[in-house]
């Protein structure tokens, strides 16, 4: 429905929602849009001479500070360690919309101590969550509580303690819940109880709070000597009608700033136009029943080439990304600054510094200023007792919302929306077949070099029929020389491996480590040159699930230098330990080495591109413990575990 035509509906239905009685009070004759609702309720807040002393910690650029001031909360002094949230903070406090009585400090929390002990009432701020976010646990492991940014809530404890307001409220990501098998939140729960602080938190998404971003975070609250209710939401099915606030409706508005650049650039570039929206890469796979399924399920961040629905909420706005990172317009390009301001409901003439990179990450960075003004209004009217002129409604205890129901029905319906896009597409049609030479090198940080550079080249002899592939690796150049080796790659639960190809031989006539990887590299040069698979981790798919490619390494003759490293990359590739955390112990066990002899031969792996993992590239990984998710070499040079040692 329409924004006049859910008015009518409410008018006539007898039904009562909390964001529209909220609209009405506050004189408004249609349904508020974030920035009318955050102007009518500065309005009433100054009106009522509403002042709330309070202290934000960790303000990134202003996201909470934004709502909570919008409602009468008087920030005296706030704190964030980056200079450019920073500046994006003093713009804003020049032109005399935010921050007119704050002192605006730029400094790590360590070094920061209240100067106004016995002015404080509130104190507001979310921790940096990476130690806790899904985008931490697949890219870096989960430190949680014992990554140093994970312990932060350290120093809100230490300065709640300092300060003794009535009260606080503490926004972070939800996977604080599950992070250490719950011992983080074990951690940060009894920090607050020990200081006095009767605590309640939930998981919320900001969608049901009118921002056009389904966004789930962990909101913790604690209180001195009262508990905490948490607002009952505003928009969607657990609101009483009021629809969600979608994408569309949020930017429809703006104009344009410039003609837009349509589409993206790079590898992946094209694929764009493909996506359905609301969909993002994983429209290309086998599982969605792509006829070209170049990458594997769940293989990439789920805002790799995430295209938005206009007729919903976008999925969560992300600090950063790379090239291919979403959300993308319906209209197959990037959001412009300002539709992605509105995506966040920051105020349209609120001032963020900095070029699209930076201007994105701040506000991918904040916490919602509409999420923040509805919680701001709930703890006026509970923990500061201010008549408020609309009555607020609460979620009990025991009431569950449909957020995570709703997820599911999503993904139905995006599933639906990709088989429609596929009725017409094309499918594979051509049997390929190739015959053909090319001189090729491996660079230093694992690319994969075509022509005569100057480096150590190889000639790489490459047979492709209908039913077989076959590469073959030379080092010395010359036709003459004999195989040392073989790797053999098929199916073990199907006839094919991709199109109508059932078996891959590598071969090649040198028992140098880097011609190892680099008879992987021309594989994989061949799968990505004829558009089949992406890289060999989509051929393979993602570690964590399982998959049907066997492999086995042959020796036709044996190896009189490098020979446990050989041995042990037989038994990578005949193994089914690949993708399993396990102690030094049961490698050592396994290959009858001794434990510095695996440590010695696991630096060697990685050193030709094998992403052997342990504690100190994934904080997760239990110390003495190792994983080595793919059974080939992976690394490339702009892989996450590049930069990082055992």
């Amino acid at each position: 429905m329409t924004n006049q035509e859910q008015l009518k509906f409410f008018e006539t239905s007898g039904f009562r929602n909390n964001y529209l009685d909220i609209s009405r009070k506050l004189n408004s004759d249609k349904i508020l849009t974030p920035d009318e609702f955050g102007e009518k309720l500065r309005r009433w807040s100054k009106k009522n001479s509403i002042s709330i002393n309070t202290i934000g910690l960790f303000s990134g650029a202003g996201g909470l500070e934004i709502g909570f001031e919008d409602v009468g909360f008087n920030i005296i002094e706030n704190v964030e360690i980056e200079q450019k949230f920073v500046n994006s903070m003093l713009s804003n406090k020049a032109i005399g919309n935010y921050y007119e009585n704050t002192s605006i400090q730029c400094l790590d929390i360590h070094n920061y101590s209240p100067k106004y002990f016995d002015k404080i009432d509130f104190i507001i701020g979310g921790p940096p969550c990476q130690s806790f976010s899904s985008a931490g646990r697949r890219a870096a492991g989960v430190r949680g509580t014992n990554d140093k940014r994970g312990s932060l809530f350290e120093e809100f404890v230490r300065i709640l303690d300092e300060v003794k307001p009535k009260g606080f409220l503490f926004e972070n990501v939800y996977g604080i819940l599950g992070a250490q098998n719950g011992e983080a939140i074990k951690q940060i729960t009894s920090a607050f109880a020990e200081i006095g602080y009767n605590l309640s938190y939930r998981i919320l998404d900001t969608a049901d709070y009118g921002v056009p971003q389904h966004r789930e975070r962990l909101i913790l609250v604690g209180l001195k000597n009262q508990k905490f209710l948490f607002p009952k939401p505003t928009h969607g099915p657990d609101s009483d009608c009021l629809d969600l606030f979608t994408a569309s409706e949020a930017i429809s508005s703006l104009p344009l700033e410039e003609k837009p650049k349509l589409g993206l650039n790079g590898r992946f570039g094209h694929l764009l136009n493909e996506v359905p929206p609301g969909l993002n890469y994983s429209f290309f796979t086998e599982k969605m029943g792509h006829p070209k399924p170049i990458f594997a399920w769940r293989s990439k961040f789920s805002d790799f080439l995430y295209k938005a629905d206009p007729n919903r909420p976008i999925r969560t706005l992300k600090a950063s990304g790379g090239q291919y990172t979403g959300p993308f317009h319906w209209d197959n390009r990037r959001f412009s600054i300002s539709e992605l301001k509105r995506l966040q409901t920051f105020p349209d003439n609120y001032i963020i510094e900095g070029n699209y990179s930076s201007i994105s990450k701040q506000i991918g960075n904040s916490v919602p200023p509409q999420f923040a003004r509805i919680l701001a209004i709930s703890v006026l009217d509970q923990v500061f007792g201010i008549t408020l002129p609309f009555e607020l409604q609460y979620l009990s205890e025991k009431d569950e919302l449909s957020f995570r129901k709703l997820k599911r029905e999503r993904t139905t319906l995006y599933n639906a929306s990709a088989k429609k896009a596929l009725i017409n597409h094309n499918t594979y049609s051509i049997t390929l077949i190739k015959k053909y030479s090319y001189k090729a090198s491996l660079s230093d940080k694992f690319g994969w070099l075509l022509s005569d550079n100057g480096l150590k080249n190889y000639l790489v002899n490459v047979q492709l029929s209908k039913n077989d592939w076959k590469i073959n690796l030379k080092n010395n150049l010359e036709e003459s020389s004999t195989e040392v080796f073989r790797i053999l790659v098929h199916s073990s639960i199907s006839k094919k491996l991709f199109k109508d190809v059932r078996n891959v031989e590598l071969t090649s006539d040198t028992f140098d480590l880097r011609a190892f990887t680099s008879i992987w590299k021309s594989f994989e040069y061949e799968l990505m040159n004829n558009n089949i698979k992406a890289d060999l981790v989509q051929l393979n798919g993602y570690y964590q699930y399982k998959n049907s490619l066997s492999f086995s390494l042959v020796f036709i003759k044996q190896p009189k230098e490098n020979i446990l490293t050989w041995k042990i990359l037989s038994e990578i590739l005949n193994d089914h330990f690949i993708g399993k955390i396990k102690p030094i112990e049961y490698y050592s066990d396994r290959l009858d080495l001794s434990k510095n002899e695996i440590e010695s031969q696991f630096k060697i792996l990685r050193s030709i591109g094998y992403e052997i993992r342990n504690t100190n590239t994934n904080p997760e990984i239990p110390i003495g413990s190792y994983l080595i998710p793919y059974k080939f070499p992976t690394l490339t040079s702009l892989s996450v575990q590049l930069g990082k040692n055992l």
